[in-house]
């Protein structure tokens, strides 16, 4: 689950912007999504790469297996 930092929560992101790169025309190679907290304005992006299966996010957003402090 993608969670902002700040505000411990997923209630309030939104995408802003989603890509799906697509190398053979069949498999999915990445996901890249940018997300916005519309309630404290952080950003951040999320993307997964299939060839590497590897996720990894940037800025004001968290990964987590957990369930959110905040729902």
């Amino acid at each position: 689950m993608i969670t902002c930092e700040q505000c411990d929560t997923p209630q309030f992101l939104q995408i802003t912007q989603s890509r799906v790169y697509f190398e053979d025309g069949e498999m999915i190679n990445e996901i890249s999504e940018t997300y916005e907290c519309t309630l404290c304005g952080a950003t951040g992006q999320y993307i997964y790469d299939e060839d590497r299966d590897e996720e990894t996010v940037t800025g004001d957003v968290t990964l987590t297996k957990e369930r959110p402090k905040y729902a």
